[in-house]
């Protein structure tokens, strides 16, 4: 149920009452890296189901095909326990669209570290995967990496808030966002202590781009290595039809490494899982320096305004005083045709001393505005690190395990091989 109060400027949007953990996702990919239950979580689930691909005509009239992702939420008072789910409100979106509300959220709320979209192209691939954006298996990555923004984004405690997200999951509100698409801001100073916290983002940014490379390179021999067993399979096979005691073990021998060769394909399939993981924080670093940028804009505005007050008041201390302390053309023109009368001089300091009320107004108003701004700045950026650390720590843990597992179905298929050997 959506309700809006029709005589606020504001739009109100309730959607359930009541607290139930919303259900695992049944897409091929589960997301374990959000937290649900959460803001606006506890109130509706929401997922991107499915993905489409289509074709039609661009800005310049021309055909183009692209990828449509269908979003579907329902209110979490809908799913009752042993019930069937009421059907839930669906609308498709475009990467563009995505892309679109991302930057409304970085100009809206520049102090929260946004989070990150999927890749928009396919980046730190091995050489058996496709770079194709409209490949199949790259945009059910997306579509998972997709329905991931969205659920940080509802799991946020300010950005859940937002009308203009509740918006794009709701009703096509393209033209409420598109504006936003253009603008950029221009940064000058730093400021220490976002100083450190850019260094960090920029050297994290390193770090995971070069694990993401190694670890490209380590599958693209990894599958070499597995496919190359697949000769022992042959071999096996071939050898046991020209033996008659040793023909069976070879043979169940070669089935084996036929297995194993086959089998790094589901394996690399979830590496691809976790590299994407590590993908997420690697976009993550943009929008940590997205909000450093911003602070130090803020600490730009504020000098430039201190300033300009600076100024205001020397200029009224020349006035007062009636010494010049740097050449200007005020100062030559007056040696030159004479002072100026005592009326003059006293409209001229009244027009100073209310443009220095104004200049003082300006500095606070900067002030509270840059005080106001590290303040949830650094809130958010506490919350952000406590959820790297847990996510990123899970994530290796998980890699790790998959890694030893793997090697543990290798020793496996050794030792049986092994067994058929010893039983020749």
């Amino acid at each position: 149920m959506i309700m809006a109060d029709s005589g606020s400027s504001e739009e109100v949007a309730v959607i359930g009452n009541t607290d139930i953990t919303s259900t695992e996702s049944e897409n091929n990919i589960i997301n374990t890296m959000v937290e649900r239950g959460t803001s606006l979580l506890k109130k509706m689930e929401i997922s991107v189901a499915e993905a489409e691909k289509r074709t039609g005509k661009n800005t310049v009239n021309m055909q183009e095909t692209y990828t449509v992702y269908l979003i579907e939420i329902r209110p979490a008072e809908s799913v009752t326990e042993g019930g069937t789910p009421a059907a839930p409100d669906t609308l498709w979106r475009r990467y563009s669209e995505f892309e679109l509300l991302r930057t409304y959220l970085l100009v809206t709320y520049p102090y929260i570290i946004i989070p990150p979209l999927p890749e928009k192209r396919a980046e730190f691939v091995w050489h058996k995967l496709s770079a194709d954006n409209l490949d199949p298996d790259f945009v059910e990555r997306r579509r998972v990496g997709l329905e991931n923004f969205l659920l940080r984004v509802a799991s946020h405690h300010v950005l859940s808030n937002d009308k203009i997200f509740f918006l794009f999951l709701t009703e096509v509100c393209r033209q409420k966002i598109a504006h936003l698409r253009g603008k950029k801001l221009t940064f000058v100073l730093l400021y220490r202590r976002f100083t450190a916290l850019k260094q960090y983002s920029d050297e994290l940014n390193t770090v995971v781009s070069q694990l993401l490379r190694v670890r490209a390179r380590v599958a693209d021999r990894l599958y070499g290595v597995y496919k190359v067993h697949g000769n022992y399979g042959r071999v096996f096979s071939e050898w046991s039809a020209i033996e008659r005691e040793m023909g069976d073990g070879l043979q169940s021998a070669g089935h084996h490494m036929d297995t194993y060769a086959a089998s790094i394909d589901d394996i690399l399939e979830e590496e691809e899982h976790y590299a994407d993981q590590l993908k997420e924080y690697l976009f993550y670093t943009d929008a940590v320096r997205s909000v450093c940028k911003k602070h130090e804009l803020m600490q730009y505005e504020l000098e430039m305004a201190s300033q300009d007050l600076a100024y205001k008041k020397q200029q009224k201390e020349e006035l007062v005083t009636g010494t010049v302390r740097v050449f200007s053309l005020k100062g030559m023109t007056s040696k030159l045709f004479g002072s100026e009368t005592q009326e003059q001089r006293e409209s001229r300091l009244s027009a100073i001393e209310q443009s220095i009320e104004e200049g003082v107004e300006a500095v606070m108003e900067k002030n509270t505005e840059c005080r106001d701004f590290v303040s949830a700045a650094w809130e958010d950026i506490e919350r952000f690190k406590e959820q790297k650390d847990k996510d990123l720590r899970e994530a290796l843990i998980s890699y790790a395990i998959m890694q030893i597992s793997m090697c543990k179905k290798g020793i496996q298929v050794w030792s049986n091989a092994k067994d058929c050997f010893n039983k020749m």
